[in-house]
Protein backbone atom coordinates (compact mmCIF):
# COMPACT_ATOMS: atom_id res chain seq x y z
CA UNK A 1 0.00 0.00 0.00
CA UNK A 2 1.40 3.33 -1.09
CA UNK A 3 2.35 5.78 2.04
CA UNK A 4 -0.34 8.48 2.82
CA UNK A 5 1.82 11.89 2.52
CA UNK A 6 0.50 14.89 3.99
CA UNK A 7 0.29 17.98 1.22
CA UNK A 8 -0.86 21.25 1.79
CA UNK A 9 -1.89 24.16 -1.12
CA UNK A 10 -2.45 27.74 -0.22
CA UNK A 11 -4.10 28.65 -3.61
CA UNK A 12 -6.80 31.06 -4.14
CA UNK A 13 -7.77 29.38 -7.61
CA UNK A 14 -5.27 26.41 -8.75
CA UNK A 15 -5.31 22.60 -8.00
CA UNK A 16 -3.63 19.44 -8.77
CA UNK A 17 -3.96 18.65 -12.13
CA UNK A 18 -2.92 15.08 -11.39
CA UNK A 19 -6.14 15.04 -9.08
CA UNK A 20 -3.60 13.91 -6.27
CA UNK A 21 -4.70 14.11 -2.14
CA UNK A 22 -4.11 17.58 -0.20
CA UNK A 23 -5.12 20.05 2.15
CA UNK A 24 -6.56 22.88 0.52
CA UNK A 25 -6.52 26.49 1.92
CA UNK A 26 -7.93 29.16 -0.79
CA UNK A 27 -7.43 32.41 1.57
CA UNK A 28 -4.13 32.72 3.75
CA UNK A 29 -6.29 32.99 7.05
CA UNK A 30 -7.43 29.27 5.99
CA UNK A 31 -3.66 28.41 5.07
CA UNK A 32 -2.63 30.17 8.46
CA UNK A 33 -5.06 27.43 10.23
CA UNK A 34 -4.45 24.45 7.87
CA UNK A 35 -0.96 24.92 8.54
CA UNK A 36 -1.60 25.06 12.57
CA UNK A 37 -3.76 22.33 12.16
CA UNK A 38 -0.45 20.23 11.38
CA UNK A 39 1.83 22.08 13.62
CA UNK A 40 3.14 18.84 15.66
CA UNK A 41 3.03 16.54 11.89
CA UNK A 42 5.54 15.81 9.25
CA UNK A 43 4.35 18.14 6.06
CA UNK A 44 5.60 16.68 2.97
CA UNK A 45 5.08 19.04 0.55
CA UNK A 46 3.57 23.00 0.89
CA UNK A 47 2.94 24.62 -1.82
CA UNK A 48 1.93 28.09 -1.56
CA UNK A 49 0.92 31.12 -4.03
CA UNK A 50 1.73 34.88 -3.06
CA UNK A 51 -1.43 36.49 -4.07
CA UNK A 52 -4.20 35.44 -2.95
CA UNK A 53 -6.98 37.71 -4.44
CA UNK A 54 -7.67 40.99 -4.05
CA UNK A 55 -5.86 42.34 -0.96
CA UNK A 56 -4.76 38.98 0.51
CA UNK A 57 -1.28 37.73 0.65
CA UNK A 58 -0.09 34.83 1.80
CA UNK A 59 2.88 36.12 3.80
CA UNK A 60 0.60 35.43 7.40
CA UNK A 61 1.36 31.84 6.52
CA UNK A 62 4.92 32.95 5.67
CA UNK A 63 4.91 35.05 9.09
CA UNK A 64 3.80 31.84 10.93
CA UNK A 65 6.54 29.37 9.33
CA UNK A 66 8.88 32.11 10.74
CA UNK A 67 7.85 32.66 14.06
CA UNK A 68 8.21 28.96 14.48
CA UNK A 69 11.79 29.07 13.16
CA UNK A 70 12.67 32.10 15.53
CA UNK A 71 11.27 30.33 18.37
CA UNK A 72 13.53 27.21 17.70
CA UNK A 73 10.60 25.02 16.63
CA UNK A 74 10.66 25.46 12.90
CA UNK A 75 7.71 23.18 10.83
CA UNK A 76 9.11 19.89 9.76
CA UNK A 77 8.24 20.16 6.34
CA UNK A 78 9.89 18.43 3.63
CA UNK A 79 10.01 20.90 0.70
CA UNK A 80 8.35 24.61 0.26
CA UNK A 81 7.02 24.83 -3.48
CA UNK A 82 6.74 28.63 -3.76
CA UNK A 83 4.64 29.02 -7.21
CA UNK A 84 3.52 32.10 -7.77
CA UNK A 85 2.98 33.71 -10.51
CA UNK A 86 4.14 37.22 -9.10
CA UNK A 87 8.21 36.59 -9.57
CA UNK A 88 9.14 39.31 -7.07
CA UNK A 89 6.98 37.80 -4.43
CA UNK A 90 8.26 34.52 -5.20
CA UNK A 91 11.74 35.29 -4.12
CA UNK A 92 11.38 37.31 -1.36
CA UNK A 93 8.96 34.39 0.07
CA UNK A 94 12.09 32.16 -1.00
CA UNK A 95 14.52 34.16 0.55
CA UNK A 96 12.91 34.52 4.04
CA UNK A 97 12.14 31.06 4.32
CA UNK A 98 15.29 29.65 3.18
CA UNK A 99 16.95 32.18 5.83
CA UNK A 100 15.33 30.22 8.80
CA UNK A 101 16.34 26.80 7.49
CA UNK A 102 13.54 25.79 5.16
CA UNK A 103 13.78 23.67 2.33
CA UNK A 104 12.61 26.08 -0.63
CA UNK A 105 11.59 25.53 -4.65
CA UNK A 106 10.66 28.05 -6.76
CA UNK A 107 8.29 26.20 -8.96
CA UNK A 108 6.52 29.21 -10.80
CA UNK A 109 5.22 27.83 -13.95
CA UNK A 110 5.09 24.44 -12.68
CA UNK A 111 2.37 21.87 -14.66
CA UNK A 112 1.32 20.08 -11.52
CA UNK A 113 -1.15 23.06 -10.85
CA UNK A 114 -4.05 24.05 -12.79
CA UNK A 115 -7.04 26.70 -12.40
CA UNK A 116 -9.61 23.63 -12.68
CA UNK A 117 -11.38 24.85 -9.39
CA UNK A 118 -13.54 28.08 -8.91
CA UNK A 119 -13.22 30.24 -5.56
Amino acid sequence: MPERRTILLVDDLRSFVDGRRAAIARTSAAGAELLERHRDGHIDELWLDHDMGGDDTVWPVVEILERAAFENHPFDIGVVHVHSSNPGGAAKIAQVLRRWGYRVCIASGSTELGYLDTP
